[in-house]
C-alpha cells in the first residue's frame, strides 16, 4: 500500500480529517479482519455516489444547451462503474486500498471495488473540505479522461430510453443476495409491468442491474420488440 500522503499530493488537497480518508480506503473485507472491526467505506460510498453524480450533472449543464435526455445519457455513461474505474486507475487509487487477505487473493483490481472506493473518496473530500474542493478535484482528475468513456455502453440507460419512448417504465428488483458482507453476490431482475425482461448477477447491485438490462436487450432482434412482449415472460412482480 502506498503512502496516503502521495494520494493527497496527486489530488492537490490538504485534508483536515485524516480519518475520513482512511475510512474511504477501507474495504469491508479488511474491516472484518480487524479486532475490533474498523469502519469501512460503504457509507462514504453512498454519499460519494450522489456527489459524483451531482458534479457530473453540474459540469454537463454548464457546458452545453443539450436537452435533459441527452445530458442524462451522458451522465450515466460518464459515472458508470467502468468509467469510474478509468478515473480511479489514473490516480492509482488501487494502490492505496486496504483489502482483506481473501479479497486480495481473489482479484485485487476488481472494477466494482475500485469504483466504489472512488465514490467513497469523493464522499470523504466533500465532508472534509466541502463541495467547491470536491468540484476542483473532480475537474482535475475526471474531466481530462472523460473522452475515454465515450464508447462505454450503459445498458440500463439504453433500456430506459426504449421504454420511455413509449411512455412506459421499468423496475429493477434485487431478488437474491448471497455471501459475507465483504464478498457479496447479487441477482437482479428487470421488469416491464409484469413481464420479466432479464436477469443479471454481479458483485454489486449496480453491476447486477446492468447485467439484467444487457440480457433484456440481447434477447430481441429489434429493441422495440421488448415493448411488444417478444423478449419477456410474464412473472408476478412481488
Amino acid at each position: 500500500m502506498k503512502n496516503i500522503q502521495t494520494l493527497f499530493q496527486t489530488l492537490n488537497i490538504t485534508p483536515q480529517n485524516l480519518t475520513l480518508y482512511k475510512q474511504a480506503l477501507t474495504h469491508s473485507s479488511y474491516s472484518n479482519e480487524q479486532n475490533p472491526p474498523q469502519e469501512d467505506n460503504e457509507r462514504l460510498e453512498f454519499l460519494g455516489d450522489a456527489i459524483v453524480g451531482l458534479l457530473m450533472a453540474d459540469y454537463l449543464y454548464s457546458q452545453s444547451k443539450e436537452d435533459e435526455g441527452i445530458m442524462t445519457k451522458k451522465r450515466a455513461q460518464a459515472v458508470c462503474e467502468r468509467s469510474l474505474t478509468i478515473y480511479a486507475h489514473n490516480i492509482e487509487l488501487q494502490n492505496y486500498l486496504l483489502l482483506g487477505k481473501g479479497e486480495k487473493n481473489k482479484d485485487f483490481n476488481a472494477k466494482s471495488i475500485i469504483a466504489d472506493t472512488f465514490e467513497a473518496l469523493f464522499g470523504a473530500i466533500y465532508l472534509d473540505l466541502g463541495y467547491l474542493t470536491a468540484k476542483k478535484v473532480f475537474h482535475n482528475i475526471v474531466l481530462p479522461h472523460l473522452a475515454k468513456t465515450i464508447y462505454i455502453i450503459d445498458f440500463k440507460t439504453q433500456l430506459q430510453e426504449i421504454v420511455q419512448s413509449e411512455k412506459k417504465t421499468i423496475q429493477y428488483k434485487i431478488v437474491q443476495e448471497q455471501g459475507p458482507a465483504h464478498s457479496k453476490n447479487f441477482v437482479a431482475e428487470v421488469y416491464l409491468e409484469k413481464n420479466l425482461l432479464g436477469t443479471g448477477e454481479g458483485s454489486t447491485k449496480k453491476a447486477a442491474e446492468q447485467k439484467a438490462a444487457q440480457q433484456a436487450l440481447s434477447k430481441v432482434a429489434k429493441p422495440k420488440d421488448l415493448l411488444n412482449n417478444k423478449g419477456g415472460k410474464e412473472k408476478e412482480l412481488q
